[in-house]
């Protein structure tokens, strides 16, 4: 297919749920089939890649609101010609916030719900930046899709739809609808219930709210009235945030960071998002020689890999103004070679601080005709984030905070206008200073560990990005405990057990994080993709 990827569709190494989509003048791939089209209709408006990216994102506040919302963070590489950008709009917490505050509300540890684990919220902002800096459209077109669809009424699609109602037992069940918790079933579930697959459903204050946003290229979401409300909302219900927490919020640009693999340059964001840990993990495993069909030894060394990798990161990754190391020493070559010393025949018992969550978010990955490419990732952290929904807005508030330590030694302790360890990583790749194209899977702390096994499968493997996608996953969960999906090798898996490692089937696939991939033919500009047949992954094309 590519002039640097070598891939062969008849092969055929495990079931799969495609084949991969080829496209000549746009693609967008998401986890959402209306999101997707929404993309894909700003690109035949006239629209670059950034612009249905945007586009697809906004929507996906919409029609996915299990996983992420207008109150989340989001982070993007963009590739536009022929130079890549990498823009954090992650938000810091409250700057009257404290480690004290938070103990003498009587918690031992950061809470999961309520407005103490709320963080100001950066997609809006993102969405903004993004579209002043490389947009063709203005904002306000690009999330009218999104406004439509939230206004005039959407059907659920069926993997939303589960998750929609586990959650909304989850809230029954733990948070009551009560303040602050009232206006997330008033918004979420006025019937008394969860939306069903199939069924209309629409969110009006969302669409005034996304309406807004566009009208005043995100301002009002800052430094006007939706500001104002949030504000207001935080006082009444107990929450930490000022004007000035709002009004100061500006995205990051930075530049993304990269380990060479095997002649190909991996890309993530540098911290204070973990995408140096799949940068890791590939820094060490790229000193073994691995077969194209894996073995034993293969999954072997990834599991250890990927295990002394999270335990680096969860020690070290924080905001990057409170680091105590560069992210420079922690992907250098010395690094590497200190691991590998490290990992023998037999699995090695490690104590990291790293229980996983089950992620909410969303990604998307989009092209345009003139080679511009974006990996873009979204999320209210876990599910639909804090609870807490700003009355008559619509706007779900992430629960990002929630990661943060309050013990005030560690490197991730809650300060004041801090921003946290952030599990949502977009994922690029090129060869040669030319651009192959974005990945990403999302899913707590899954992403980093899909992120590598999709690579390994891309360049190791050879399988196109469908199959590259399909193949069994596996996620380390805690010291030598790993869960694989009921596809994975049963041979291989007793034979890691042997080894040491703690593996057990899980049958739930969600639990293994959901992809997309977009690939380029540098030779004659095709697209090639694929997306996740875990969840309602969709890929819009022409």
């Amino acid at each position: 297919m590519n002039s640097h990827l070598n891939f062969n569709i008849d092969t055929n190494p495990f079931p799969q749920s495609r084949f991969p989509i080829y496209a000549k003048n746009g693609m967008v791939a998401t986890s959402q089939p209306l999101a997707a089209n929404a993309g894909l209709e700003i690109l035949k408006k006239g629209g670059n890649a950034v612009d249905a990216a945007v586009a697809t994102a906004a929507t996906l506040t919409v029609v996915e609101p299990t996983s992420n919302g207008i109150g989340g963070d989001c982070f993007t590489i963009v590739w536009m010609k022929d130079s890549m950008y990498g823009l954090n709009s992650s938000g810091p917490s409250a700057s009257n916030l404290s480690i004290e505050e938070v103990k003498v509300k009587g918690h031992s540890s950061m809470p999961k719900f309520g407005w103490i684990p709320v963080t100001v919220p950066g997609a809006p902002g993102g969405w903004a930046e993004l579209i002043e800096r490389f947009g063709y459209l203005s904002l306000a077109e690009v999330l009218d899709p999104a406004v439509r669809l939230a206004e005039e009424g959407f059907p659920v699609s069926p993997g939303v739809a589960y998750y929609w109602k586990y959650v909304y037992e989850a809230y029954k069940n733990n948070l009551q609808p009560s303040s602050p918790f009232t206006e997330w079933f008033r918004t979420f579930a006025p019937n008394g219930r969860a939306p069903k697959a199939g069924e209309l459903f629409t969110l009006p204050d969302h669409a005034n709210t996304l309406r807004e946003i566009g009208e005043t290229n995100g301002e009002s979401f800052y430094r006007g009235r939706l500001a104002a409300q949030i504000v207001k909302a935080s006082r009444a219900q107990g929450g930490y945030f000022t004007e000035k927490d709002l009004n100061d919020y500006r995205p990051l640009w930075v530049n993304p960071v990269s380990v060479n693999y095997r002649g190909f340059d991996v890309w993530e964001l540098p911290p204070n998002g973990q995408g140096i840990v799949a940068l890791m993990a590939l820094n060490t495993l790229k000193g073994y020689e691995f077969p194209r069909s894996f073995d034993t030894e293969t999954y072997h060394l990834q599991f250890e890999a990927m295990k002394h990798a999270f335990v680096t990161g969860k020690h070290h990754i924080t905001d990057a103004n409170h680091m105590g190391v560069s992210y420079e020493q922690l992907l250098s070559d010395a690094y590497a070679k200190k691991v590998r010393s490290q990992i023998g025949e037999f699995a090695c018992k490690v104590d990291p601080e790293i229980f996983p969550a089950k992620g909410g978010t969303v990604y998307l990955a989009t092209a345009d005709r003139d080679e511009n490419m974006v990996s873009f990732i979204q999320s209210n952290y876990m599910g639909f984030g804090s609870g807490v929904v700003v009355p008559g807005t619509g706007i779900a508030l992430n629960n990002r905070g929630a990661d943060f330590s309050l013990d005030a030694s560690h490197a991730n302790a809650l300060v004041g206008g801090k921003r946290t360890y952030h599990t949502i990583i977009p994922g690029f790749l090129t060869k040669e200073n030319i651009a192959i194209g974005p990945f990403g899977v999302m899913g707590g702390y899954m992403q980093p560990q899909g992120h590598v096994q999709v690579i390994l499968n891309t360049i190791h493997r050879q399988l196109d990005p469908q199959r590259a996608l399909d193949a069994p996953r596996w996620q380390w969960m805690k010291e030598n405990s790993f869960v694989v999906e009921s596809h994975f090798p049963t041979d291989i898996a007793k034979d890691l057990i042997a080894k040491g490692h703690d593996v057990k089937v899980e049958l739930e696939s969600g639990h293994f994080g959901r992809g997309q991939i977009i690939w380029r033919d540098s030779d004659t500009g095709v697209l090639v993709g694929g997306t996740e047949n875990r969840c309602d992954g969709y890929i819009a094309h022409y």
